[in-house]
């Protein structure tokens, strides 16, 4: 872990974008929508003079490859996540690499790719944000290029092997950090983690914020889904000053799970898109929501205005148990609409009852031995 390298993020003058869109004549119609497919997740962060165009331009490839998911744009770079036949996802591939404005730091080993399609999102949104992946602190205070030490996937193995053997005998000064969601990390986690109650990664500052003690003096492993959420994440705990050191994973659990599927990785990958979770072993470490049965595919709430996801095995969504929590199961939510007719989500009682920013009551003892 020491030899890893902090990147410094890319600060040359940023090269023109170039608006090529490749050939594809010689492509077959069938070849370009075969539902049997690939979903591509990446991110390049980099410096982005004309975001607007980068937007433009990005919509206008994915259209002409048959492309569907979401792509987030800003002046520090793109993330996106898209879905199309294979021929397409390849093409796309391919296309990304020589747009000039991402020579010399995107490279092929950062897209992340699992089976799907086209068909795991509803449509094709890209549009221009503050940041790429949204924390909630103005990229200037706080920078991608301050970021933790990446460790490859070979590397983070070995320092969480060693973490779980010291924490066993409670001689443990590393935190083994899941900076992802409460439900993502609900499904499938590294063994001995930390895994924050949150909701959103816009409440993970506050969650650092609040709980600062917990990392005084240690090292901490940190790991998200695809590595994006460490850049800003490990950067913003760095600034606090309190840690000995911050790691993070690159490429994220999916990078993991191609060279470790049965490592110390437990349990399925949670992706946003409408397959929920992919899978790389056959543990299964969460609970139906109503009778308890180990299951771990989500649904979303039954209820008409909830966006909650719930885990309800077959044998209770068949006796009609198809809600997140007793309000949304018992009746519908009421719709608060504005003057301009849009209407507004009620938040449900699994939201209310969670708090927004959880406090660790973790005594230091618990954390040495990696419960």
């Amino acid at each position: 872990a020491g030899s890893a390298a902090r990147p410094s993020g890319h600060s040359c003058s940023s090269p023109e974008i170039s608006w090529t869109l490749p050939d594809t004549s010689h492509i077959s119609q069938d070849d370009l929508t075969s539902q049997v497919g690939d979903v591509l997740l990446y991110y390049c962060y980099c410096e982005v003079r004309d975001p607007e165009k980068l937007c433009a331009w990005q919509k206008a490839l994915c259209q002409h490859l048959h492309l569907t998911g979401k792509v987030r744009v800003a002046s520090e770079g793109i993330n996106g996540t898209v879905g199309g036949s294979k021929v397409a996802t390849s093409l796309y591939i391919k296309v990304m690499l020589s747009q000039p404005l991402f020579k010399n730091i995107l490279c092929q080993e950062d897209f992340k790719s699992s089976a799907g399609g086209a068909h795991c999102f509803p449509d094709l949104r890209v549009g221009v944000f503050r940041e790429i992946v949204p924390m909630g602190i103005d990229p200037k205070i706080v920078s991608y290029k301050e970021t933790g030490i990446h460790l490859s996937p070979q590397e983070f193995h070995r320092e969480v092997e060693q973490y779980l053997s010291q924490a066993t005998q409670g001689q443990s000064d590393t935190i083994l950090l899941d900076c992802r969601n409460f439900y993502e990390s609900k499904i499938g986690h590294f063994q001995g983690c930390l895994a924050p109650d949150i909701r959103k990664f816009s409440y993970f500052p506050s969650y650092v914020d609040e709980n600062l003690e917990l990392f005084k003096d240690k090292r901490v492993l940190m790991y998200c889904t695809g590595g994006i959420r460490c850049e800003r994440g490990s950067a913003y705990l760095r600034s606090k000053a309190v840690c000995r050191e911050v790691y993070q994973l690159k490429g994220g659990i999916h990078k993991y799970l191609e060279e470790f599927p049965d490592g110390f990785y437990r349990g399925k990958l949670f992706v946003f898109d409408d397959r929920y979770a992919i899978c790389s072993n056959e543990d299964i470490i969460s609970a139906c929501r109503y009778c308890g049965v180990l299951w771990d595919q989500y649904k979303l709430c039954s209820s008409q205005h909830c966006r909650q996801l719930v885990l309800t095995c077959p044998s209770c969504c068949n006796k009609g148990l198809t809600a997140c929590c007793p309000v949304c199961q018992e009746k519908e939510l009421k719709v608060t609409s504005r003057a301009s007719g849009q209407i507004l989500k009620e938040e449900c009682e699994c939201t209310r009852r969670r708090p927004r920013v959880p406090i660790e009551h973790v005594s230091p003892r618990m954390l040495d031995t990696g419960k």
